[in-house]
């Protein structure tokens, strides 16, 4: 259904939840160089469980490489706490590309101001915290864009 895109994570856990959401809603877990970890990590499998060996996994040297492989119209939005458009003022469709950065740092400054009318933002409590963990993003965000769809799943 949409394209889950982890750009250079660090922490295996993340990798392997989104993982989990991939399968979840029938979507794509693509990972983007380097990573900060190996695929054979036992976290990595130990978060996925038995689910890892089912996810529909793409690994990419880098976000130009994944760019360049996708349909000419698929359309990539960048999350990040750099943003200001909130994520649910986004209309996703089935194919998009839900793009999220590193851990520690996010995705760069200069893309999402370069790309600011695709990049959006998790709306948090004034005072509350920086950002959310990874896979916790990617969880609202992901069931946001399917909740839209409004699959008819049990």
């Amino acid at each position: 259904m949409f394209h889950l895109v982890l750009v250079e994570p660090e922490i295996p856990h993340n990798a392997g939840a989104a993982g989990r959401l991939a399968l979840a809603t029938d979507s794509t877990l693509h990972l983007v160089g380097p990573l900060g970890f190996s695929l054979d990590d036992k976290h990595v499998k130990r978060t996925g469980l038995d689910y890892w060996k089912d996810v529909r996994l793409r690994t990419w040297p880098d976000l130009n490489s994944l760019r360049q492989q996708a349909d000419p119209g698929a359309r990539f939005w960048l999350l990040s706490t750099k943003a200001s458009t909130p994520h649910w003022h986004a209309r996703f469709k089935p194919g998009d590309y839900l793009v999220f950065g590193r851990e520690t740092s996010g995705l760069p400054a200069d893309l999402v101001a370069a790309e600011s009318k695709q990049a959006l933002r998790i709306p948090m409590a004034p005072g509350g915290t920086r950002s959310l963990n990874l896979s916790t993003a990617v969880g609202i965000v992901v069931y946001e864009a399917v909740r839209q769809q409004q699959p008819e799943w049990p």
